[in-house]
């Protein structure tokens, strides 16, 4: 009997998560500040996609300048992201970054009603309460002097940043092609750094700059692409629901290659923050379908 085939796109979008929750390991890879890796990965994503642009003969052309400006401060705003989750990583654990990070669907939920003028809905409050839950249970006391509690707040600072990132993307930039603003955003985040990274110890050995070839090429220009290339042939929804997976990959891979397996309590947390980030992604997803059609019945 022949094995059923995977549905086009369905490929990409898993190795796009997988490689974006391997990303998270180079903070462990890499003894180098964060900022310096946060510039590594720009940059040499930044070369990647301009090769990437040029070939499907695309053009970084704005349609205004107040365009040109916006890209300016997104890029500006994925530095601080990828600033945050690394140092979140580099002071407590890949799991602990990679599940704070996912806090970030919470913040999308009260920040989304401020931008686009929505109401907010009773499920997601309590699904906001759920993950509070969680992040309780994975932090493992108040004291900012631990630095898994450091891990936890700057990990949760890198989901508020991605969570703004993604809702000023989705306010401003709709009508340019994906390539071109992951180009723009990562151009942009690499010369903030670049003057920021002058006040820096720069004692980087060969094997750090293969690591950081590594974590701009695979990981971040070829992931987005990958992701890219499988929203052509899936829906979002079922593509925000499998990047739900991109901590448990990294976990994975951290055990495997680091030694490092969360408690028990954190991985409770981190199973209810992510179950809770799936389930709300659906129902809300399904709430909307109704609604649609709803109207469209009307």
């Amino acid at each position: 009997m022949k094995a059923p085939t995977p549905a086009p796109g369905l490929i990409e979008i898993h190795i796009s998560v997988l490689l974006f929750g391997f990303s998270g390991l180079f903070g462990k890879f890499l003894s180098l500040a964060p900022l310096l890796i946060v510039l590594g990965r720009t940059f040499f994503a930044s070369v990647i996609l301009l090769l990437v642009l040029r070939f499907f003969k695309q053009t970084l052309t704005v349609r205004t300048k107040a365009d040109f400006w916006i890209f300016a401060g997104l890029g500006g705003l994925l530095a601080i992201h990828w600033l945050t989750f690394f140092h979140s990583i580099q002071l407590s654990t890949v799991a602990i970054g990679l599940i704070t990070y996912s806090t970030f669907p919470i913040f999308v939920t009260f920040l989304e009603p401020v931008f686009f003028k929505e109401k907010i809905r009773a499920l997601d409050i309590l699904t906001s309460i759920s993950v509070f839950v969680g992040v309780f249970l994975v932090l493992p006391s108040f004291d900012l002097n631990n630095r898994i509690a450091q891990g936890v707040f700057w990990g949760i600072a890198a989901g508020f940043t991605f969570a703004v990132l993604s809702l000023l993307n989705r306010k401003y930039v709709r009508n340019y092609p994906p390539l071109v603003i992951a180009s723009y955003q990562n151009i942009f985040a690499t010369l903030v750094f670049i003057p920021l990274s002058l006040f820096q110890t720069w004692d980087i050995k060969t094997s750090d700059i293969f690591l950081l070839i590594m974590l701009g090429v695979f990981c971040t220009a070829g992931a987005h692409l990958l992701f890219i290339k499988g929203l052509v042939h899936i829906k979002t929804q079922l593509a925000s629901i499998i990047a739900s997976l991109e901590p448990v990959y990294g976990i994975i891979f951290a055990f495997i290659l680091l030694g490092e397996f969360p408690s028990m309590r954190t991985l409770s947390g981190g199973l209810i923050i992510i179950g809770t980030t799936v389930g709300a992604t659906m129902l809300s997803n399904a709430s909307k379908r109704q609604a649609k059609n709803e109207e469209i019945d009307n």
